[in-house]
Order: structure tokens, then sequence, then C-alpha cells
């Protein structure tokens, strides 16, 4: 039995057989419309989620599959106490597989110790995600053809983007990558990863202008301010407006760049670069879907010929 905890869990090669399966899925969906017929979906959520829950749901559904679980900590018997590990000792009695998020860094890997079924991180406070982080991998590779040789940047919340860290991490075992991080100091990235990055001899740059490094960026990654990780309402108002791309920025980009973003957006990304045909966040967001039902597949031990 296999879980997934960290971007890093699969190998690259073993990375390329699953976008290889979503690119199928993607084409040919009427072909894994019954995949998992009989098979249940537990989504068990300690924390608000939109976008990754309801892809998770979809992705089995597409499949033929079915789901139960909670949205919310206060709806499940974590609200009367009980441990995660408890938690998912019962799930594995309902359900085949368990998509799970926590505000707690670690909290999936517990579950993954106790469980008797396939566990994968939906998120874990600021540490990981690494389905986003499969998502935006596919993404790249879909639209621009490789994941090597490119210069990537990401901007915003670099601290507590816990979206951003999986990423770099991920994309760190591809060759020519070079980063370049744009924050505000308060939100810069931490050092591990920057300590990560020297080991390996990835080059990168840390830059507070969004402007001056548009026009050399393949990719750029935008992410929103979290108020929810800050602790001072204060240093949130301060910085949630740092950083908006708008049209007149994007004037200064190459026409083949592309901008990813993670969602949700706030006003980080202005909605008149939405019909921007580099903008392609909201196809991001429909790739994920395709990774999370190859994904699923996949722990399952699921072949469709």
């Amino acid at each position: 039995m296999r879980h997934l905890m960290n971007p890093l869990d699969f190998t690259v090669e073993e990375l390329e057989g699953l976008f290889d399966l979503a690119n199928d899925i993607e084409n040919h969906p009427e072909k894994y419309a019954h995949a998992c017929a009989g098979k249940k979906l537990a989504t068990c959520f300690y924390e608000p989620s939109t976008r990754t829950r309801l892809s998770f749901e979809a992705a089995m559904l597409n499949l033929g599959g079915s789901v139960l679980g909670f949205s919310d900590a206060n709806s499940s018997s974590a609200s009367k106490g009980e441990s995660v590990a408890d938690t998912i000792r019962v799930v594995s009695c309902y359900a085949d597989i368990c998509a799970m998020r926590h505000p707690k860094e670690g909290a999936p890997m517990v579950a993954a110790s106790k469980s008797r079924i396939p566990v994968i991180n939906a998120g874990d406070g600021g540490h990981q995600h690494p389905t986003q982080t499969l998502t935006d991998l596919l993404t790249i590779r879909s639209l621009k053809h490789r994941l090597n040789n490119l210069t990537i940047g990401l901007c915003g919340d670099l601290k507590f983007g816990r979206t951003v860290h999986s990423l770099i991490n991920a994309l760190s075992r591809y060759e020519g990558i070079r980063f370049i991080f744009i924050s505000p100091d308060e939100l810069r990235i931490p050092d591990y990863v920057t300590e990560m990055l020297n080991e390996k001899g990835i080059p990168y740059e840390e830059v507070m202008s969004l402007e001056d490094v548009l026009p050399r960026l393949d990719i750029l990654y935008m992410t929103r301010v979290q108020k929810e990780r800050f602790f001072n309402e204060e240093d949130y108002i301060r910085l949630k407006d740092f950083y908006i791309l708008d049209r007149k920025k994007m004037k200064l980009a190459s026409p083949d760049m592309l901008i990813l973003h993670p969602l949700p957006r706030v006003n980080e990304i202005s909605v008149e670069v939405d019909d921007d045909p580099r903008a392609v966040y909201f196809k991001q967001a429909q790739y994920g879907v395709y990774v999370r039902m190859a994904l699923i597949l996949t722990l399952l031990g699921i072949h469709v010929d």
C-alpha cells in the first residue's frame, strides 16, 4: 500500500507516468468513466477548502466511484476530541482511499501510519500540498511541453505558501531550472529552502520588484497573501496589496510566459488579466481534476486498458 505525503514520494520517472495517465484521461474521459465503480473516497478536511476538496470529489465521481467525508473539523468527531489516528482507523472501515487536509503539519503522516487504506495529503498547515504541486507540474508540462530549462518567478507570500515550498522542491529535480523569488522582506522564502537550493547548486535570486524580472520569466507563479497565516492583522493589511499583476505589467512579460496561481485569488491578479491567453490559472484548476484522477487510480492499483 502506498500513500502520497510529499511530491518527492514519486520519482521523476513515476511522475512522467502519472502525467501521461492524466493526459490520457483528459483526452479520453469516457475510457475511465467506470474505473472506480464500487470504490469510495473519504475526504477528511479539518480546514476550509473549495478547490482541493471539490476537485478530489469530482475526480472520484468522474471515475465512477463515490464520496463520503466532512468539510470542517467542527462537523467531525475531532470537535469531541477524537485523534487523527483514531479517525483514520474508523475511516479505513468505510472507504478505499482518503484525502486529508489538516492545519497541523504532519497530521496526514500520522494518519498514514495508522491507516489500512491509501492516504493522500491534501495540505498540512504551511508545510506541504503535494496534489497542488502535481497539478502545477502537469499544467506546466502540458502547456510548455517540458519541465526542464525554465526560469520560474514565484511572487507574493513565499514564507507561508505551502504550494510554493512544494513546487520548489519538486522542480529542483529537473535540469536547467532557475528560480526568481519575488517578495517583500517580511514574506521572503524560508532559509531551509534556499539552503537546499545552495546544496544542489540550483541558481536563484531574491528580489522585491516584479516589473524588473517579468521579461525574463517562462512561468510566473502568483500567490495570495494568506490572512489565515498571520498573527497580526496590521501586518496582513500592510502586505496584502504589495503585488498586483495588471494589464500594464503584463506588457513587460514575454508573449509565451504562463501565469499560474493555486487559487483562491483575492486581488493579486487583476480580473483584466483573465482574458490574456497567458493566464492559465483556471486551466490549472481543470488539470487538478485530471491529475487527482490519475493519482487515485495509481494508489488504488487500478489499470485501464
